[in-house]
């Protein structure tokens, strides 16, 4: 008989936590409930650009957000990212200091380390080959979690050819 009174409990507080939960997931897609409507997955390619690493790290939680987020990853098909960086960015992936100038060393290894878990997420990084010459940055600095592409636009253009939103990050 105990045992039934402490299975009786389980269960009860159990069927009140699902109570107290299920009004909650309405809420939770409704908070994107026009963006979202009708969307069967979550596709973006991030068009990096942006040189600060202070900046830069303010920027991780957003970008992070897009395939993190509970309501994005409620949708049929798994959401997917990519990161391309060009231009002055290109600097901050490279672990060759004298490349930070005027840079918080600490923000910059902080970014470079948010990359690494992004990778470790599943996110596509590329970076672009050419901005890298043209930025006398050495490709062999560049951290292991990001792929070097001959052209990032090429990159940024195929991907968008593959169902990607293009989102820039000036």
């Amino acid at each position: 008989m105990r045992r039934f009174g402490k299975l009786l409990r389980i269960l009860t507080c159990a069927t009140f936590g699902l109570v107290l939960l299920i009004p909650s997931i309405p809420a939770m897609a409704a908070e994107y409930a026009d963006a979202l409507k009708d969307v069967k997955q979550v596709r973006a390619v991030f068009d990096y650009t942006q040189k600060s690493a202070a900046i830069s790290n303010i920027l991780v939680w957003p970008i992070q957000n897009v395939y993190k987020d509970d309501t994005v990853n409620s949708l049929p098909n798994s959401p997917m990212a990519a990161v391309v960086f060009h231009g002055p960015a290109v600097k901050l992936l490279s672990t060759d200091a004298s490349h930070h100038e005027g840079q918080d060393a600490a923000e910059v290894k902080k970014f470079q380390d948010a990359l690494t878990q992004m990778k470790e997420d599943g996110v596509q990084l590329e970076v672009c080959s050419y901005a890298l010459k043209v930025l006398n940055v050495d490709p062999s600095t560049v951290i292991p979690a990001v792929e070097k592409v001959p052209n990032g636009f090429v990159s940024v253009v195929g991907y968008q050819a593959q169902g990607y939103e293009v989102v820039r990050i000036p």
